[in-house]
């Protein structure tokens, strides 16, 4: 029997090899959360499809038909729908994430392996709830007539890249802090709701008349893959310092968010 020594402090950065050894981890951990997810549900996957539903609805009639926001030359629902799709990936892998190492504090108290696996499985949870909206979008696309362009098979992969990255970084950020200092899992959800404002999910970026505040907002990660997502949809090209300002942010805060829950994840047993 080999005894295996683990020492944090002889590798500085992410041991990617050692995680790539533990990959089937992340098909257990994920398809796990998915069935607790919607365990003893009456509708089950539906959700994932009512959500998106119900709220693309309440955001039309108030804010496209009461405020009459502009949307860009395409039908207001399905402008707020294809935001929402990649917001709710954002807002629900962040939160999971964020919330992942605490729920699974008698995982990591009893044996060992890259906890790295515990945040990104949160992550991909969200990307099968993507997925279940995507084919909501689809039937929306075809109902209202909407023409996609064969830009789409470029910015639509991006996009969800884009979303990845923004939402990994600050999902392990959060977790590492999260298991750590409680008072975490209390700021997130205002920190969702302020973020889901601050990105043009429901508004397009040309309604903001200030060039400065524009500049305040791109720093939010969500902001280049909603504008990238919808390129195909509307035509219309962003702003490409915007879109880059967004997503060197994103880059910014996963290499932050890794590189932090790196640093401190041989203490997590200790908190968890």
């Amino acid at each position: 029997m080999t005894e295996e020594i683990i020492d944090s402090s002889e590798r500085r950065l992410y041991n990617w090899r050692e995680l790539w050894r533990y990959r089937e981890l992340f098909y257990f951990f994920t398809w796990r959360d998915v069935k607790l997810r919607y365990k003893q549900t009456v509708l089950g996957f539906a959700w994932a499809l009512l959500q998106p539903l119900v709220m693309m609805t309440i955001f039309t009639f108030f804010f496209g038909k009461a405020l009459n926001i502009p949307s860009q030359s395409i039908p207001y629902p399905v402008y707020v729908l294809s935001g929402l799709v990649i917001w709710n990936f954002f807002s629900t892998g962040l939160t999971g994430a964020a919330q992942s190492m605490v729920g699974n504090a008698p995982i990591i108290n009893k044996i060992y392996f890259p906890r790295l696996v515990i945040p990104v499985s949160a992550v991909l949870v969200s990307l099968f709830d993507f997925v279940i909206a995507f084919v909501l979008l689809i039937v929306m696309l075809v109902w209202y007539q909407v023409p996609v362009g064969i830009t789409a098979l470029l910015y639509w992969p991006l996009a969800v890249v884009a979303v990845v990255v923004a939402t990994m970084g600050l999902g392990c950020g959060l977790a590492a802090l999260n298991i750590k200092y409680r008072d975490i899992r209390y700021v997130i959800p205002f920190m969702v709701q302020i973020l889901f404002f601050l990105t043009p999910v429901i508004y397009p970026m040309s309604m903001i008349k200030y060039p400065v505040l524009k500049y305040i907002l791109v720093l939010s990660p969500a902001y280049a893959p909603v504008e990238l997502f919808r390129i195909p949809l509307t035509g219309v090209m962003p702003d490409i310092t915007l879109v880059s300002m967004s997503l060197i942010s994103g880059l910014v805060f996963l290499i932050v968010g890794i590189l932090y829950f790196r640093n401190t994840e041989d203490y997590f047993a200790d908190y968890a």
